[in-house]
């Protein structure tokens, strides 16, 4: 089955939220194919439908000085942050015409974020427990990379992941990202000591992140049926995912 991939460049949140609930309508009714939407943000702050606003530490008027937004919307999780030198990816997928259950759809999109940071030479993974990918995720100093928060209405899939490439990390410091105090949050642009013009957050490094994404979230799909269909299917696989929010009930972030 096809894979459109859109590289919608640097765009506000609310846009790319808009475009994401006209294609989720589209989709469900069958007129398109599965699309996965690639965007890099300008600075926003994202509450998932339960999250908690405390985890917000910025004051009102600090978000207001540096025109930061705070909007709640349907995903689960926590609190996230979106900004400059981010790749924010949202897939618009029909699991069940892919034959995918939730759980494997999830550990896709974290394969795919690993498989983007090995293509720079960061090793990364997933870590039990804490949705997204990780830098030395079971060593004594874990470290987030990505973060990862879904919806799923009508089987189909959005919201998604978001990759530090060259992000502002100090930015990070305005919430306890995913509701974690003092989580260390890292960059593609950190962990390889990238230094002057090449640290700095550009829509072109988040554009190239975007073309790496797309080609390991295609192979990573496939990876995903064979998961959902073969013999090593276990309950785990078709229980609701951690950090996802379903319209009916059980939910996934």
């Amino acid at each position: 089955m096809d894979l459109v991939i859109e590289w919608l460049g640097h765009m506000p949140y609310r846009e790319a939220w808009r475009r994401q609930r006209e294609l989720v309508e589209t989709r469900a009714a069958g007129h398109i194919t599965d699309t996965l939407l690639l965007v890099e943000h300008e600075a926003v702050l994202t509450l998932g439908r339960q999250a908690i606003e405390a985890h917000v530490v910025a004051s009102p008027a600090e978000l207001q000085r540096r025109g930061i937004e705070v909007i709640r919307v349907e995903r689960g999780g926590e609190v996230t942050y979106h900004g400059p030198g981010q790749l924010v990816a949202y897939p618009i997928v029909r699991l069940r015409d892919r034959g995918i259950l939730l759980r494997p759809f999830v550990r896709a999109l974290e394969s795919a974020m690993a498989d983007v940071a090995a293509s720079y030479g960061v090793a990364a993974a997933a870590r039990p427990g804490y949705p997204g990918s990780w830098v030395d995720p079971t060593g004594p100093r874990p470290r987030k990379l990505g973060a990862l928060g879904l919806r799923l209405e009508r089987g189909v899939t959005f919201h998604g992941i978001a990759l530090n490439i060259s992000t502002r990390l100090d930015d990070f410091a305005l919430i306890d990202p995913c509701g974690i105090a003092g989580l260390d949050v890292t960059s593609i642009a950190r962990e390889l000591h990238w230094q002057g013009e090449a640290a700095e957050p550009t829509t072109a490094s988040v554009q190239e992140a975007g073309r790496r994404f797309g080609d390991a979230f295609g192979r990573r799909l496939q990876d995903a049926v064979a998961a959902s269909a073969g013999p090593q299917t276990t309950a785990a696989d078709r229980a609701p995912a951690p950090a996802a929010e379903q319209q009916s009930p059980a939910a996934v972030h």
